[in-house]
């Protein structure tokens, strides 16, 4: 019975000092937590120089290259939690792209989809990747849509969660209030306010350490003047549909039926467009899957695979 006692009390004031240790020492507990992750994974990180940007990235596992792109306002570790999964499968690899994350930022350049297609081609290519799979989230969607309609040799297969790049997606509650009232959901003019963006892009949010939440925040807060260009900008992107007639390539599509962000009807769009793709509509999930969903998007994501063999 004092044994028992004794670790309670020794389980107690360990919590007691990760809490602790999480509030005095936010930036250093958010690193290391994230580390873990990573490493629970499979994962290490190491970044890769292009012309004029730096693209920090996580890599793990043996097998077939998966590149995957994150979306707006969102870094490469939106991948890492999924990717546990997957590294015993798949070379898995996710880089930040440049304008977000850890990579450079550059207030005269600009960040259309065609041109982080074009860096990321740069980055595969330092790599020495020739051929890969491609999975991205919303923006990240977007841009592997275009990387394959434009370069269909060069990309193995598609794994698209809540993509962006088509019409109807983006007839949704995120364009609704940006035109009414000129107000971007995804972008937060303060730390505080990422606790908003959190709830809208995810029905089902993870718990986060406090830590985590204040980096997050204080990262999205500095980053409010470029990331509002940069999405006013996507604002007057063409239509995927209308760039590409058909994208022969196999295509996963997963959308959360409670997406606010991008209206998952743009699953009917993409289909069209791709002769045999699968759709996978995930009722009570919202705009990221693999966050909201983890198992379940992973166990989707593989069976797709094994049947592409």
């Amino acid at each position: 019975m004092r044994i028992a006692v004794r670790v309670l009390a020794g389980v107690v004031l360990l919590l007691a000092g990760l809490t602790a240790f999480d509030y005095l020492a936010p930036y250093t507990a958010a690193r290391l937590g994230l580390q873990l992750e990573q490493r629970r994974s499979g994962l290490h990180e190491a970044s890769v120089s292009i012309p004029g940007f730096e693209m920090p990235y996580l890599e793990g596992g043996q097998g077939e290259p998966l590149l995957l792109i994150h979306g707006f306002g969102a870094d490469k570790n939106n991948f890492a939690r999924v990717a546990r999964f997957l590294t015993p499968h798949y070379r898995v690899i996710a880089p930040d792209l440049p304008g977000f994350g850890a990579a450079t930022r550059s207030d005269t350049a600009t960040y259309t989809i065609a041109e982080q297609v074009e860096r990321l081609r740069l980055f595969a290519a330092a790599l020495g990747l020739k051929r890969v799979h491609l999975g991205g989230s919303s923006m990240g969607g977007h841009i592997a849509t275009t990387w394959a309609g434009k370069y269909p040799d060069e990309v193995s297969s598609l794994w698209l969660l809540a993509p962006a790049g088509t019409a109807a997606a983006f007839d949704s509650e995120l364009r609704r209030e940006f035109q009414q009232t000129g107000e971007i959901l995804l972008v937060a003019k303060t730390p505080e306010e990422h606790a908003r963006v959190r709830g809208f892009v995810m029905s089902h949010e993870p718990w986060l350490p406090y830590s985590l939440k204040r980096v997050l925040g204080e990262r999205a807060a500095a980053d409010y003047a470029l990331h509002s260009r940069i999405f006013s900008a996507l604002g007057k992107e063409q239509p995927v549909e209308t760039l590409f007639t058909q994208i022969q390539v196999p295509a996963l599509i997963v959308w959360g039926t409670e997406d606010r962000a991008l209206n998952p009807k743009g699953a009917e769009t993409l289909k069209a467009m791709m002769p045999g793709a699968q759709v996978i509509l995930m009722p009570g999930i919202g705009h990221l899957p693999m966050i909201e969903a983890v198992h379940q998007s992973a166990e989707d994501y593989l069976a797709f695979r094994h049947n592409l063999t």
